[in-house]
């Protein structure tokens, strides 16, 4: 008996499906579509076309980002294909879905707010005054304080800065809007 080849439709609906079931590498608790990672999926009588935008243009994930995006549609027998990397316009922590959003809290990473309309990211110079929140500080995804402190401006990777709850005392990282 002969299975039929499926439709190039039901190819991009299979191969959506798979991808929502790659994590990142670097926070395996959202998927690469969570983040916005995968901006198209691409189908023709030659095979799969994936196209990413990298977080960031020298993201270290990268060359594991498309492998496990090819693996992952390779082993769902959705193959050939290929990976394109489309570098603009520039990701935007804007794509984040709001599942990636509530995924990352849950996992201990606040997620980042909206990006300015202009996509300006302003520039700050103020003293630490512990007595009031910075409404620019993220929330604990702990205790849900806004009494927060950031330690560092970079955390475990490049797009992360390090933060620390005042009121449970628990630091957490902080996926930097941009």
């Amino acid at each position: 008996m002969t299975t039929a080849c499926p439709t190039l439709e039901a190819r991009l609906q299979a191969a959506w499906a798979v991808l929502h079931q790659v994590p990142d590498p670097e926070v395996p608790a959202v998927s690469l579509c969570d983040l916005g990672i995968v901006r198209d999926v691409l189908a023709s009588d030659e095979g799969l076309e994936i196209v990413l935008t990298p977080t960031y243009s020298g993201c270290p994930a990268t060359e594991v980002i498309e492998s496990d995006v090819l693996a992952a549609i390779e082993a769902a027998g959705l193959g050939p294909a290929r990976v394109t990397l489309r570098r603009a316009p520039a990701w935007t922590t804007d794509w984040i879905s709001e599942a990636g959003k509530r995924k990352l809290s849950e996992y201990g990473i606040a997620p980042p707010g909206p990006v300015a309309a202009d996509g300006a990211v302003p520039i700050r110079f103020f003293g630490r005054d512990l007595s009031t929140p910075s409404a620019n500080h993220p929330a604990c995804p702990r205790c849900g304080s806004k009494q927060t402190e950031r330690l560092s401006a970079f955390g475990a990777t490049a797009c992360k800065a390090l933060y620390r709850c005042l009121a449970c005392r628990e630091p957490f990282e902080h996926f930097k809007p941009i």
